[in-house]
């Protein structure tokens, strides 16, 4: 595992999938400023079934234990909305804001446009339970 500071970001290297495309869009992330806290920086995002499913960066909630850490693949709460804030989108969730700093390569802004075609004002969420 190699570990490679820029700017205010560790990023830790688990394997050869992120490009320099990937860290460059991370750094232009974390040093723009936006009107809202963010939760975490999202690359090779992609939405379905409602979820942000992507690698997760600089989670506020990262855990000792790595639950949250810099290189793992996290799947959201419900999308609320997205929205794109300065040069980037804002994946907003019921408690999250999470910046997307890329796309998934195959269908992941495919994915963005079906979200924002299907839900246009519409927000039928996930139930907390299932009976």
């Amino acid at each position: 595992m190699k570990t490679e500071t820029n700017g205010d970001i560790d990023l830790m290297f688990y394997s050869k999938r992120h490009t320099w495309f990937d860290l460059r869009r991370l750094v232009k992330a974390k040093a723009q400023t936006f009107p809202a806290p963010i939760t975490a920086y999202l690359c090779g995002v992609f939405i379905t079934s409602r979820t942000g499913v992507g690698v997760v960066f600089g989670h506020l909630h990262r855990k000792a234990n790595g639950f949250f850490e810099d290189g793992h693949l996290i799947r959201t709460s419900d999308v609320m909305s997205v929205q794109k804030e300065g040069k980037f989108w804002v994946m907003t969730t019921k408690n999250s804001r999470y910046v997307i700093a890329t796309f998934q390569r195959a269908h992941g802004r495919a994915s963005l446009r079906e979200f924002l075609r299907l839900s246009n004002g519409q927000h039928h969420l996930s139930p907390h339970q299932l009976q």
